[in-house]
């Protein structure tokens, strides 16, 4: 079973005041494109979430964002109290000393004053908290994985469907082939029945037929096509990761698309050809997104 490359996940987890959000979004890509922004406390970490994220996603242009919202009282800068009495002690003494009028309002200067409300206390990442943010990951990503499965299960159906309608479309050309044959051979007869006098020799004329229709025979292009088109069936069985091998797949596919085109010199089997190639594009366009 395939998976799409376009997928969401996100997990909310708490941790003392804290509540720790991880979020993260895919799209198609050729490659894993991994763009993250972590939260300063966490950065330190970085390259052991990318590994998770790499070896869960695997494919595709991912973003990868974690943040912290801390509950507002456990937020607020307390006021270094201390300093706040010697900013006030001082100016009292300098008043004093000088004859300098004192404040008017002691609160809106003594709170002007350096430090007065600087945060200095420097937080550092423990193992209990990391644990909680490793868990917050790992259900991010089951959740994206999850939504990655279910994008596959219809992006698989779609690509059965035009794969189906490729495989009906190459059969219904039969028809118009076996009587393009004898349409060939009258058409060429009655040419030369116009040519007052002609003589031509009738086994040199049949050998040159045989070539010549031998020239427009598709069936092994029918045949090569068939084989495509099963095995594009059955890589789409296979385990999540064979996006790049079904575009390859549906290359050769189109190669004998192609070539029946060139040697349809019937319109209408040039008309079911351009059908074929229609739903071709279309499940390339598809294939683009399967991881």
């Amino acid at each position: 079973m395939i998976q799409s490359m376009t997928g969401y996940g996100k997990s909310v987890v708490t941790f003392n005041e804290k509540k720790i959000s991880v979020e993260i979004k895919s799209l198609n890509s050729k490659n894993l494109d991994l763009s993250t922004r972590i939260a300063p406390l966490y950065r330190e970490k970085e390259i052991e979430i990318r590994q998770m994220v790499a070896k869960s996603l695997i494919r595709g242009k991912v973003d990868f964002s974690i943040w912290v919202e801390k509950d507002n009282e456990a937020d607020t800068t307390a006021i270094n109290e201390v300093l706040v009495e010697n900013y006030y002690r001082q100016i009292k003494q300098l008043s004093a000393r000088t004859g300098i009028p004192e404040p008017e309002d002691w609160y809106a200067t003594l709170l002007r004053m350096p430090d007065v409300t600087t945060k200095t206390e420097q937080e550092t990442l423990d193992e209990a908290e990391w644990n909680v943010v490793t868990e917050a990951i790992n259900e991010a990503l089951k959740k994206i994985v999850a939504f990655r499965q279910q994008e596959g299960e219809a992006l698989q159906k779609k690509l059965m469907e035009k794969v189906q309608n490729i495989g009906a479309l190459m059969s219904s050309i039969e028809p118009y082939e076996k009587a393009r044959v004898e349409k060939i051979r009258t058409r060429i007869i009655d040419s030369l029945k116009e040519i007052p006098d002609a003589n031509y020799d009738q086994n040199r004329l049949e050998q040159e037929l045989i070539y010549y229709i031998e020239k427009l025979d598709i069936s092994e292009e029918k045949q090569r096509l068939f084989n495509h088109l099963k095995y594009f069936e059955e890589t789409l069985n296979e385990a999540p990761g064979q996006g790049k091998k079904l575009g390859f797949i549906a290359q050769e596919m189109g190669r004998e698309i192609n070539t029946t085109g060139s040697k349809s010199n019937q319109a209408e089997m040039q008309n079911i050809v351009v059908r074929m190639k229609d739903e071709l594009e279309q499940i390339k366009e598809q294939v683009l997104n399967a991881l």
